[in-house]
C-alpha cells in the first residue's frame, strides 16, 4: 500500500498587524469542529457548493479554461488566505491546483494537516499571515479571500497585504458579509441566536463590509474590481444560491492588471 503524501504545515509565527487576537481565539476554539458537517461549521458546508461552483467558474473562465474539466485549475498556483479547517482548500487541489493554504490560528492549521494527510492531499499548510507573505515575496496566480476580511482588525492594510500577494494578471475572490439592518437580524440575530447555527458572537455587525466600501479598498490597493454577486440562503430548500441580492452575503471578483 502506497505511503500518502504528507501535507505540509509551515509555521510563520504571525505577528500582530491585521490580526485580530480575540476572533483568531474563537476560531482556534473550534478547530477540531470544522470537518463535521452538522458542527458548528454547518452553514460553511451548506455555502460550499455554491462558493465552490462560483470559484471554478471564475477562475476558468479568467484563464480561459474550460470549467467542465476534471482539474480546470491545473498549474495555477492559489491562495486560501484564511483557510481554516481547509474546507476549501482540499477541493481546490482536487481540481489541480497548487494551494497554500494560510490561516493565524495555529490550531486550525493543524486539523487541516491532518485531515488532507488522511485525504492523500499534498497542501502546503502555513501558520502565518497575508503580512509575513507579502513580505517574503509570495506570489500567487489566484487569492481566495473567503469570508475572513470581516475578522481582521485593518480590512484595509489586509485588502493590500493580500493585493501584493497577487500575480499581475491574477484573480482575486473575495466574500463577506454587507453591512445592513437585514445582515444583522438574519447572520447574527438568526443564525447565531435564535436557530443556532453559528456560536454566538462569531460575527460583529460593525465589521461588515458594505460593497462601496469593498470596490474602494480593492482600488486603494492597485486592484481593478470585477462582477458583484449577491448569495442567498432558502429556508424551505435549504439551501444556498447565487443571486442579485448583496443585502446579507455577496462575492466578488478583482484582477490585477498585467505589468
Amino acid at each position: 500500500m502506497a505511503a500518502m503524501p504528507e501535507a505540509s504545515s509551515k509555521t510563520d509565527s504571525p505577528q500582530n498587524g491585521t490580526v485580530d487576537a480575540q476572533e483568531i481565539a474563537k476560531f482556534s476554539a473550534m478547530a477540531a469542529e470544522w470537518w463535521d458537517p452538522h458542527g458548528k461549521f454547518r452553514p460553511l458546508h451548506k455555502f460550499n457548493p455554491t462558493r465552490l461552483a462560483y470559484i471554478r467558474e471564475h477562475v476558468s473562465a479568467h484563464f480561459g479554461r474550460a470549467a467542465d474539466v476534471p482539474q480546470p485549475l491545473e498549474g495555477l498556483r492559489l491562495l486560501d488566505i484564511g483557510c481554516g479547517g481547509g474546507l476549501l482548500s482540499e477541493p481546490m487541489t482536487r481540481l489541480g491546483a497548487k494551494v497554500t493554504g494560510a490561516d493565524a490560528g495555529e490550531k486550525n492549521i493543524k486539523t487541516a494537516s491532518v485531515h488532507a494527510q488522511e485525504q492523500g492531499l499534498e497542501i502546503d499548510y502555513r501558520h502565518t499571515t497575508a503580512e509575513a507573505l507579502a513580505q517574503a515575496g509570495e506570489q500567487f496566480d489566484v487569492i481566495l479571500n473567503m469570508e475572513v476580511i470581516e475578522h481582521v482588525a485593518d480590512t484595509q492594510v489586509f485588502m493590500k497585504e493580500c493585493a501584493a500577494c497577487l500575480k499581475p494578471g491574477g484573480l482575486m475572490i473575495v466574500a463577506t458579509l454587507n453591512r445592513t439592518a437585514r445582515a444583522f437580524a438574519l447572520a447574527i440575530v438568526g443564525a447565531e441566536y435564535v436557530l443556532g447555527w453559528l456560536p454566538r458572537g462569531t460575527h460583529e455587525w460593525s465589521k461588515f463590509i458594505t460593497p462601496d466600501e469593498m470596490r474602494q479598498m480593492m482600488v486603494t490597493s492597485g486592484l481593478t474590481p470585477g462582477e458583484l454577486t449577491g448569495v442567498s440562503f432558502n429556508p424551505l430548500a435549504d439551501k444556498w444560491s447565487t443571486s442579485h441580492d448583496t443585502a446579507v452575503n455577496y462575492m466578488q471578483t478583482a484582477t490585477k492588471q498585467s505589468a
